[in-house]
């Protein structure tokens, strides 16, 4: 009896055992359906739990993608229509029994996720890749996300020629960020600010490999081996030559951050999830264009990026570097007793900018310099650099202090602001430009 008894306990701790180990069937059907309440099923896991397509935490409500779902850290790897603002808990994800995938956020239109799938819906998959895809009646696959990537590159996915990433506005914010990467259609792999012409006066990193092949891809493997290949597969740059381990305890995961740094992470699935950076398209976290925003210039301090608002200007938005700077002065406030508008000038030195000057003055020194912006109406900013004046309009942008170089930014501010200080070590300037008050 007790023989018989051992056996079964055997027998069914081994169906237990087994049937824990099955991986799950992760083939969503038409039908399906999730919310973000945690009542209901709020995402489609991958076979292993590590990935997971559905609804993310964004702001003060919901957003829609696919995110690492079996660590503790959770990481958005892929966002769906990522500038739509975030949908309420009331709001469903479908796959509707006629072959579509619908956001469903009432009173708000119906939201389509695929958009341009060749044919019909009849099932969809979250890959343990990371990759969502969704197949049609013959179970080809029609649409996947790696076609179309956000923020990341997983393993196994291959970005070609044309295809750009862009940052996201925070870690908690998936919307489009400032800041853009590009495998472009010359073999170089670029990143720039947004919004920029691909040309190298905005960029601000570079593979440098334009020229060496076509149809150049950017390849991730399992061993944290980040490298481009030309159409014939030959490898024409290494960016970081892998050696990790490369079992199904760690995986790697390529990301254009919001501060606008291109990153290559490890995850250690052994360790609770443990993240750490492998890689990095640089370790200057002022080199980014534009992360102090408009009138803004970026300063190391400890190696950490910190943003300086030009002389006379204050943050547009308390907290929020890249939205950049505004003056804290008006016309009227400038104005003395006698209705014309004071002026002086004040410098931001060691500073570099985007070169938009309007006008070039032959000038040898500063004071010069000074002067010529002073005397034009239109003048609201100089560049003053061995002997070179240039006069700028505003607003100036891409600053960052490099105090290896000896530009320096001279300001059009007003001067009763800081009246004491000019005082002491400036004489007054009246400006003549009093019509523009």
């Amino acid at each position: 009896m007790v023989a018989i008894s051992f056996l079964f306990l055997v027998c069914f701790f081994s169906f237990h055992l087994h049937a824990v180990a099955q991986p799950r069937n992760s083939t969503i059907r038409l039908g399906s359906s999730l919310t973000p309440t945690t009542t209901g099923k709020s995402a489609w896991l991958s076979p292993s739990g590590l990935y997971g397509f559905g609804f993310y935490p964004q702001g003060n409500g919901y957003g829609v993608g696919v995110f690492l779902a079996g660590v503790p850290q959770r990481t958005v790897v892929w966002t769906a229509n990522r500038d739509a603002p975030p949908v309420p808990r009331t709001a469903s994800l479908v796959l509707t029994t006629d072959g579509r995938l619908i956001l469903q956020s009432p009173p708000r239109r119906d939201v389509y996720i695929v958009t341009d799938a060749s044919q019909k819906i009849a099932a969809a998959s979250m890959l343990d890749t990371g990759n969502f895809v969704v197949f049609n009646s013959d179970e080809d696959i029609i649409w996947q996300s790696f076609q179309y990537p956000t923020t990341s590159i997983l393993q196994g996915q291959h970005p070609s020629a044309g295809m750009e990433l862009f940052s996201s506005v925070s870690e908690t914010d998936q919307s489009t960020g400032i800041f853009r990467l590009k495998m472009q259609h010359d073999g170089n792999l670029v990143q720039y600010p947004v919004d920029t012409p691909d040309t190298a006066p905005y960029s601000y990193w570079s593979s440098i490999t334009d020229g060496k092949g076509d149809n150049v891809s950017l390849n991730l493997d399992n061993d944290g081996h980040l490298y481009m290949l030309n159409s014939t597969g030959f490898n024409i740059k290494d960016l970081n030559t892998g050696g990790y381990d490369d079992t199904n305890r760690t995986i790697y995961l390529m990301k254009i951050d919001s501060d606008g740094i291109f990153r290559l992470y490890s995850y250690r699935l052994d360790r609770n999830g443990n993240r750490s950076v492998i890689w990095s398209s640089t370790s200057d976290k002022c080199a980014p264009k534009g992360l102090c925003g408009l009138n803004g210039y970026c300063v190391d301090v400890d190696r950490e990026a910190n943003c300086i608002c030009l002389p006379g200007f204050a943050p547009v938005i308390e907290g929020n570097f890249t939205a950049g700077c505004e003056r804290n002065f008006s016309s009227d406030s400038c104005k003395s007793d006698d209705g014309t508008i004071q002026y002086t000038i004040q410098a931001a030195e060691s500073t570099v900018w985007e070169d938009n000057g309007y006008s070039e003055v032959t000038s040898t020194t500063r004071e010069e310099c000074d002067t010529a912006c002073y005397e034009d109406c239109n003048c609201e900013a100089a560049m003053f650099n061995d002997g070179k004046c240039t006069k700028q309009r505003l607003p100036l942008r891409y600053g960052r202090r490099d105090l290896s170089n000896s530009n320096i930014a001279l300001i059009k501010s007003c001067f009763q602001i800081q009246k004491v200080f000019y005082r002491q070590q400036h004489k007054i300037v009246r400006d003549r430009c009093s019509y523009f008050v």
